[in-house]
């Protein structure tokens, strides 16, 4: 295996809860890959495995995971794959087990490694007294004060330990907190012997995980042209080739729909990501800036261009802390007159709520939205004016630190529908009431986190036994991260050079008309990748699509900075929104918590362009949208 030319690796799940039929494309299919990764983990999803495991010592794991890989495991075996998976989640042991009782029902032999060590629930008041503060890393709040409502608390481990398991040469790897780009760098690391410390190659290993971690994103699922993906109802799981040197292609698995150009790319390599010199993980520093994409056939894309550096000193935690309690409710509001009636119910609701609590002597709720979901609720104004609704969804949110108050506001919400303005209609049942889990990312040392690797083998006759186990601790250079490289921040820098007007008519047009878009959230920061539709549409956007351009449009949904960085081998630039998320995961309140829809919304705004630009715009690479397509004089 070690020291091959090329390496196939694919992806069969970007979250808890994607495809259950994508491990079985992948192993089953036309041409499967060498290695297949799945990734089961979010903050979220940590605390919801760890209140499992309280509840039962067996659990805290991603079950699903185990039902979709025990009719597979014949074939895995057969066809030659190895599966690499961070479904163990707070017990990758008890996955392991689950997954040895369904090859002892199938009769199948079969190899399992077993990588932990990232769970520090346990030693947080050891780590404390040595002097780790896991102070907070994006607000600098002091941990101290948060102790005791920690729920769960882990280190993203890197490739390092499942290259040490891939080495005993198990069917499956099942790991707890590994990062989503390290499960596909380890596969890749031990196929073609890459050294730990070749940070060029590991950038473009690191750069081909964050591509295919989540899953048909990378093959046209969420892109802006989604018109143009063909067979949306079954997408093809991405499939990363990659040769000694670094340079990957990215792909499908044969006979499925979806699709794989030099755009879908371009978006997905935006998902997520801060700022594009300084992408920090376990196992190097990577610079995206450079990263150029081209196409090489039918659904095929050759990516380029990644550096490295060594990584950082300290590894991330991703702490989850219990921060009081939410409900949700809705009713649905019919028209004429909708926002009229959206404002009315507003107003009536917060007076009725805070009267009611004052009577039963409890303390109000702590934070209240009221939003017309189909009116911009969502996007919260980012796109510009929108159209008077026929029809919506009023939606209700609470937020308060005890139940008290939203026990009140769980019975009092129904009292709406006969007293409120006309056309009121019921939908769902009384608001639940749940515990709302906050996210706190923080830092530890490398140093202080090994991690456990551990091999273990059933024979055909059914026992299990252990074949190996060794400690895995960092080693190798690292670098202290530095602060932004290439990034204006508005108000705080000059704007980018406009250029010189231009001769000619002009047109006011959508911006979706010369750009493409994705976002997504980084804790309670949303980013905003924008990619020019072609060369001469990057450098209009480079010019006029300012950091404080876009902070005055996203005034209703920032509440902190705008920063805007460039990587114009993907023609793209790149935003981050501050506190723009509500405080992120389930602390939010927003409809969208996640910031998914906020780039599509953007691509709404109306931008006075030369007409000429849209003649630089290859077919294929059109808005296929109406809605972006249309346009008139300025």
């Amino acid at each position: 295996m070690e020291g091959m030319r090329s390496v196939r690796v694919g992806n069969a799940g970007g979250y808890w809860g994607d495809d259950p039929a994508a491990l079985r494309q992948q192993v089953l299919g036309e041409d499967p890959p060498r290695f297949v990764t799945a990734d089961f983990l979010a903050e979220i999803t940590m605390s919801i495995l760890q209140k499992q495991r309280a509840r039962d010592p067996r659990m805290g794991y991603a079950r699903d995971f185990v039902t979709q890989v025990a009719p597979l495991l014949g074939p895995i075996r057969e066809r030659g794959v190895t599966v690499i998976a961070n479904a163990g989640g707070v017990n990758p042991q008890g996955c392991a087990e689950a997954v040895f009782e369904a090859a002892r029902r199938a009769g199948e032999p079969l190899t399992v490694a077993v990588v932990d060590g990232d769970d520090l629930s346990g030693r947080l008041d050891d780590l404390l007294a040595e002097g780790v503060g896991f102070d907070n890393m994006e607000t600098g709040e002091p941990f101290g004060p948060h102790r005791a409502e920690v729920l769960s608390a882990n280190a993203y481990l890197g490739a390092e330990p499942v290259v040490r398991a891939l080495a005993h040469r198990p069917d499956i790897v099942i790991t707890g907190r590994v990062t989503d780009t390290g499960i596909t760098l380890a596969a890749i690391r031990h196929a073609l012997s890459w050294p730990a410390d070749d940070w060029d190659r590991l950038a473009a290993g690191i750069v081909a995980g964050h591509l295919i971690e989540c899953g048909v994103q990378a093959t046209g699922g969420n892109f802006t042209d989604w018109q143009r993906v063909p067979g949306l109802a079954r997408q093809g799981f991405p499939v990363v080739e990659v040769e000694a040197s670094g340079r990957f292609a990215l792909t499908r698995q044969p006979g499925t729909g979806g699709l794989v150009s030099p755009a879908v790319v371009r978006e997905q390599l935006l998902y997520e990501l801060g700022d594009p010199a300084a992408y920090l993980c376990p196992d190097a520093t990577v610079d995206f800036s450079g990263l150029e994409v081209a196409p090489d056939g039918p659904d095929r894309v050759i990516v380029t261009g990644a550096r490295g550096a060594p990584p950082p000193p300290d590894l991330k935690v991703s702490a989850s802390l219990a921060s009081g309690f939410a409900a949700r409710g809705s009713l649905v509001v019919g028209g004429p007159d909708v926002r009229a009636k959206a404002r009315a119910l507003r107003e009536a609701f917060a007076g009725r709520l805070a009267e009611a609590c004052a009577t039963a002597g409890v303390g109000p709720v702590e934070e209240l939205r009221v939003d017309l979901v189909g009116d911009g609720a969502a996007q919260r104004g980012l796109g510009g004016e929108a159209w008077e609704p026929s029809e919506g969804l009023v939606r209700f949110a609470a937020f308060a630190p005890d139940r008290g108050p939203l026990l009140i506001f769980r019975k009092l919400l129904s009292s709406l529908i006969l007293s409120g303005p006309a056309g009121l209609a019921v939908t769902g049942g009384a608001p639940a009431v749940s515990q709302v889990v906050g996210y706190w990312p923080a830092l530890v040392p490398r140093n202080r986190v090994p991690a456990r690797v551990r091999a273990f083998r059933r024979s055909a006759g059914g026992a299990v036994e252990k074949i190996a186990e060794e400690e895995v601790r960092p080693v190798g250079p690292t670098h202290a991260p530095s602060g932004p490289t290439t990034g204006s921040t508005a108000g705080q820098v000059a704007a980018a050079p406009v250029a010189d007007a231009p001769e000619g008519p002009m047109l006011r047009v959508p911006l979706g008309a010369v750009a493409h878009a994705r976002g997504g959230d980084k804790g309670d920061a949303a980013n905003l990748g924008v990619v020019g539709r072609s060369s001469a549409c990057f450098d209009w956007l480079r010019h006029h699509l300012t950091a404080e351009r876009v902070a005055g449009w996203a005034r209703g949904v920032a509440e902190g900075p705008v920063t805007r960085y460039e990587l114009p081998g993907l023609l793209a630039l790149n935003f981050i929104l501050e506190r723009a998320l509500g405080g992120g995961g389930t602390r939010s309140l927003l409809l969208d918590p996640q910031g998914k829809t906020l780039a599509q919304d953007l691509l709404r705004r109306p931008v006075p362009i030369p007409a000429d630009l849209l003649a630089t715009i290859a077919p294929e690479d059109r808005a296929a949208s109406p809605a972006y397509a249309s346009g008139s004089a300025p």
